[in-house]
């Protein structure tokens, strides 16, 4: 992150936590606390029991994201780089695509149950049509003529995959699981208030039913937090992974 980059950062979270401290002076209300007593409620429950709910949020966040780039990336490349895979899955993709995911809720539950299965499956159902989509469509764009000089030099499928279609389709694939990550992370938020005593969204929920408005928030808080840190960790690799695409 640049040093622009991290003053405009800094500067919307004093921005965001001044007009959170100044909701909270003019409402007077125990619904809305103070910026100060929650950050006070998050330093004194995090170590013991926020974190524990935030690990297994995280872990459930990665499992679905590495199994969804693992299945979606390589259908994404087929699909690209065969018109007739293309074909063939373009009906099934456009067809199961549009569906709210956060619709399934009830089937995925039906067959798998109420546990981390459930859970797992949701969020890499999110997260893989956007992956496929993305990565189809950038292989797709790559001219015809790009190919050529390897070809004629007798490279393999996997060799055409490693030098020209992951350096042209990374933009596009993490763009992609960037815009696929909020929407996981929101419908995980749903998820954990079904079948599972652990996890941020589960806390916050507890917490708003006890009325315990302190824990609500700082459990939203590490939320954001989380949110906040997977997007820092995609900006990252996007610029270490597609350094031409960021000239300094």
């Amino acid at each position: 992150m640049s040093r622009i980059s991290f003053r405009m950062f800094a500067l919307g979270i004093c921005l965001c936590l001044a007009l959170w401290a100044g909701m909270a002076y003019l409402l007077q209300m125990p619904v809305i606390p103070s910026p100060v007593q929650v950050l006070l409620r998050l330093v004194q429950k995090f170590p013991d029991t926020i974190a524990v709910h935030a690990g297994y949020s995280l872990m459930r966040i990665v499992l679905g994201l590495f199994a969804a780039v693992a299945v979606g990336y390589p259908i994404g490349v087929l699909m690209g780089y065969f018109p007739r895979v293309n074909r063939l899955l373009a009906p099934i993709l456009y067809l199961t695509y549009p569906v709210p995911k956060i619709a399934l809720l009830p089937v995925v539950m039906l067959l798998f149950g109420v546990g981390e299965r459930s859970k797992l499956l949701l969020v890499f159902l999110i997260i893989v049509f956007q992956v496929v989509v993305a990565v189809r469509d950038a292989v797709a764009a790559i001219p015809a003529q790009t190919y050529a000089p390897l070809r004629v030099l007798g490279a393999s499928f996997a060799q055409i995959v490693r030098h020209i279609i992951v350096p042209a389709s990374l933009p596009k694939f993490i763009t992609a699981v960037r815009v696929a990550m909020a929407t996981a992370i929101s419908v995980l938020f749903f998820t954990e208030t079904f079948g599972t005593q652990y996890g941020i969204g589960y806390y916050i929920m507890d917490a708003w039913l006890r009325v315990n408005y302190l824990d609500m928030y700082a459990g939203i808080v590490v939320l954001s937090a989380m949110g906040l840190l997977l997007f820092i960790l995609l900006d990252w690799t996007e610029r270490r992974m597609c350094a031409w695409n960021h000239p300094s």
